[in-house]
């Protein structure tokens, strides 16, 4: 699933960090790269729209239509085509491309200290504590773990030449765009197309009909307990039944995370979220990026329309299809969000900058909101909304989320995990009020 913390707040350091680190000192207000404030608001905000259907719905409903319980409510699988092509993959990437710049803002300040990469190597590892702790016991669908566990490899990088993290980066991204699309077109192919029908593939056609039955049966218990509002069946069988799933999925997600983390480290240095780019042409790089991106994705997303949204189609379609689309919605998306966000300067975009600064407040607290929203301990919804009806929720959502985050911020310093999180950092209770 898409979502993150420790690159959306990663150049921020805590007050009376000069006595406490080695000269570390806070970042004033003026410091701050708006832009990447704003890029992460709208981001934590699209994160809760690529995943409500997994919130509200069985969680193989995110790719597979047929895993809703009920009426999907989107005849023809328009509405699927439409998240597929414009939110799916873009809001993690461009999460995990702040991430990577965040790294290496907050290393820039540590270096200018005189302080190592140890400190860093600590926050990560209290981030995928953090991980751990929403996967267990709130939501199956965190990727906070991850981003902890693969920002410490790309810590190790970032001593690098820029040229050599792009560069490194870039072709290592290329080799798992290779990598998915043999991995995951093959299934598609043998379950889906005549070629399952020789004989050669009949068998391994059965075989992949059965994995369908599988992953709707392994949904069966959490399901079961979200519905009846039983938490403690919930959580006992995510530690008895997917306590591997957060490593196992390390190597589905790797080659993805790695190279986009090196990718915004090398972005970052090269001036890209600070203005270094020329305007005009990040402007011209930037629409092209997204329009052809687009038309990758919505190319994949006709091909699993056409075979009905069946399970290895739009599995294809999310991993193996579309990483090269992927990349470049993703750069383009940050090159326009870059270049327009200055003059979102309004009561809206100063709200959306201060979701932003709170982001991993906000994309945490999302999912306890989802909770009290679904579980049958709550509102009890989980099951009862069809698509339409789950992206009212999102809307609402988002108005919470833009409701609270700048009225808090007018007051406190940080959003209150961005505060515990950093009281955990430095060993130490910080100041919250202003």
């Amino acid at each position: 699933m898409e979502k993150a913390a420790e690159g959306l707040n990663a150049g921020e350091i805590g007050p009376d960090m000069a006595s406490a680190h080695g000269g570390f000192l806070p970042i004033a207000p003026g410091e701050r790269i708006a832009t990447l404030d704003f890029i992460r608001g709208l981001a934590v905000m699209g994160i809760l729209a690529a995943n409500i259907v997994a919130f509200g719905q069985p969680f193989v409903a995110y790719m597979y239509p047929a895993g809703f319980i009920g009426e999907t409510g989107d005849p023809g699988g328009w509405m699927w085509i439409a998240q597929f092509v414009l939110i799916d993959g873009k809001m993690r990437g461009l999460f995990t491309l702040l991430f990577g710049a965040g790294l290496y803002l907050f290393m820039e300040r540590a270096w200018a200290s005189g302080a190592t990469r140890k400190l860093q190597a600590w926050r990560l590892t209290l981030l995928m504590l953090f991980g751990m702790a929403h996967f267990f016991f709130i939501w199956p669908g965190d990727i906070l773990f991850y981003y902890g566990l693969f920002g410490l490899v790309a810590l190790a990088c970032v001593t690098w030449p820029v040229k050599q993290q792009f560069a490194v980066g870039l072709t290592t991204y290329l080799f798992g765009a290779i990598v998915y699309c043999v991995m995951l077109s093959m299934p598609f192919l043998i379950a889906d197309t005549s070629l399952g029908e020789s004989a050669s593939f009949a068998e391994a056609q059965v075989g992949l009909t059965e994995g369908i039955d599988q992953a709707l049966a392994q949904g069966e218990v959490p399901n079961a307990a979200i519905i009846a509002g039983d938490y403690g069946a919930l959580v006992a069988h995510r530690f008895a039944e997917q306590w591997s799933e957060q490593l196992s999925n390390s190597v589905i997600f790797a080659l993805e995370t790695i190279p986009l983390m090196l990718l915004g480290m090398a972005l970052y240095r090269m001036g890209f979220f600070s203005g270094g780019f020329d305007p005009a042409k990040m402007r011209r790089w930037g629409w092209a990026g997204v329009l052809v991106g687009a038309s990758g994705y919505l190319a994949a997303g006709l091909v699993a329309q056409a075979y009905g949204f069946s399970y290895y189609a739009t599995l294809a379609a999310l991993v193996a299809w579309t990483p090269v689309p992927q990349l470049l919605m993703v750069v383009g998306m940050a090159a326009l969000l870059v270049v327009y966000a200055p003059s979102a300067t309004g009561w809206l975009g100063d709200r959306v900058r201060a979701a932003g600064r709170a982001a991993f407040s906000n994309y945490l607290g999302t999912s306890l909101v989802m909770m009290v929203v679904f579980h049958g301990w709550g509102l009890g919804l989980f099951g009862q909304l069809n698509r339409p009806q789950l992206y009212i929720v999102v809307v609402l959502a988002w108005v919470l989320m833009l409701a609270w985050s700048k009225p808090w911020l007018d007051r406190f310093r940080y959003g209150p995990l961005e505060w515990l999180w950093r009281c955990l950092t430095y060993r130490r209770v910080f100041p919250l009020r202003k």
